[in-house]
């Protein structure tokens, strides 16, 4: 079996899991557990809290002390432990502790993930910017039929999810044993005390371009949760309308929202023409744009014929909205950094992303969510318009701050920080 297939069957595990719960947690704690919105957010804030230190710091073990392949798979078998406590939790406090020590775990995987697939496809002599949007697709494919087989067994509103999630982290711990040894790298006699510790990457904040693109990566993390946290909540609300209850987008939501990944696979297979044609901060603008327009449309959607299709168009424009920062993003910070820091720095990418962005968003969200509900209904065209609006200020903004020239050179041609 080729290398580009066992990183894809990789890349297919470690996003089922993801999508085994991510998108229907919310809907399970607010319908049956009957959390409050705050308590939802407090709860996915826990991804963002654990993204801030967890990969840099296992990114940075990985870069020097520990095989990246071994971290990985340790990581896996304490997802698959705290998943299926989490499975038994009523009380937000203790699902806040529990989804905390699981995101400590799950958060680093995804940068590992990253690093193993950079590592092998350049030990196999393969250009990354060509070869590894398909390997990742296969993530997104993965992420796909995990929500349609929650949606199908009906299990949106049930503990069966952190079941089936934790049953596919202990999977993916074993196959993890199988892929090629990913090597630490040796520390020079001469290297400084900031190089034997790994804070390499953070250089780069030294550098006023990378630390304008990480400031911006950071904000649109607290997008990417928003939508993450209450697309689902937002859908099963349409049960409240007695001329909606018995819709397809109230019986299988999750069928609905996965067409959001279907579109991510069609934008990852994009992203080499995009990147080498504009540069990143074209392609970051698109994602802004396409940020705004998800939320618009959730704002006007509904399930009836028109409302439907607008619904519909804010699913496809996620492909955009996601790739097109999440996957571009990575893929820049691989071109930019030597590769003595390369998981650092993936690591770093996903702290601003996942960590500080995502808990930001989760709380800050919840917090919106709230504000705009009244006796338990909540004005979710507000809500969304709010966070339309938010994203259309992040793209003007950036389009100012962020000074990027692109060159046929800065797609092909490794660069790197000083």
């Amino acid at each position: 079996m080729n290398i580009t297939t066992r990183l894809k069957m990789m890349s297919f595990m470690q996003y089922f899991i993801w999508g085994s719960w991510l998108v229907t947690l919310g809907s399970y704690m607010i319908n049956t557990l009957h959390f409050t919105g705050s308590d939802v957010g407090m709860v996915y804030s826990s991804k963002g809290l654990a993204a801030i230190v967890m990969p840099s710091l296992v990114g940075i073990i990985a870069d020097k002390w520990l095989r990246a392949d071994r971290a990985y798979m340790i990581c896996h078998l304490v997802c698959a432990v705290a998943l299926c406590y989490a499975a038994h939790i009523n009380e937000p406090g203790l699902m806040f502790w529990v989804m905390l020590i699981n995101a400590m775990a799950f958060m680093p995987t995804i940068a590992l993930s990253n690093t193993i697939s950079y590592s092998c496809l350049e030990q196999a002599g393969l250009d990354t910017v060509t070869h590894f949007p398909p390997v990742r697709v296969y993530g997104t494919v993965g992420f796909i039929v995990a929500m349609w087989t929650i949606s199908l067994m009906g299990v949106e509103l049930s503990n069966v999810q952190l079941y089936i999630a934790a049953g596919s982290s202990l999977v993916l711990a074993l196959y993890s044993m199988t892929l090629p040894k990913i090597h630490v790298v040796q520390n020079k006699a001469s290297a400084t005390l900031i190089s034997k510790l790994g804070l390499d990457a953070f250089v780069l904040f030294k550098q006023p371009r990378m630390a304008v693109f990480f400031l911006f990566a950071m904000l649109l993390g607290a997008v990417l949760q928003i939508t993450n946290t209450f697309g689902s909540p937002f859908l099963h609300d349409f049960a409240r309308n007695p001329e909606f209850a018995n819709s397809f987008i109230v019986r299988y939501p999750s069928i609905l929202l996965s067409v959001s990944q279907m579109s991510e696979v069609f934008f990852i297979l994009t992203i080499p023409y995009f990147l080498k044609r504009f540069g990143i901060k074209t392609v970051m603008m698109m994602s802004m744009i396409a940020w705004m327009l998800r939320f618009g449309l959730f704002a006007f959607g509904d399930p009836s014929g028109m409302g439907f299709a607008l619904l519909m168009l804010s699913m496809i424009v996620y492909g955009c909205a996601f790739d097109f920062f999440n996957i571009s993003g990575s893929v820049f910070v691989e071109q930019e950094v030597s590769s003595d820091i390369r998981a650092s720095a993936q690591g770093l990418f996903m702290t601003m992303v996942n960590g500080v962005g995502a808990y930001l968003g989760a709380i800050l969200s919840g917090m919106a969510v709230d504000f705009f509900s009244v006796d338990g209904v909540k004005d979710w065209q507000t809500i969304w318009l709010v966070f339309a609006a938010y994203a259309l200020m992040l793209a003007v903004i950036f389009w100012f701050s962020f000074h990027y020239r692109h060159t046929p050179e800065n797609s092909t041609m490794r660069t790197v920080a000083h």
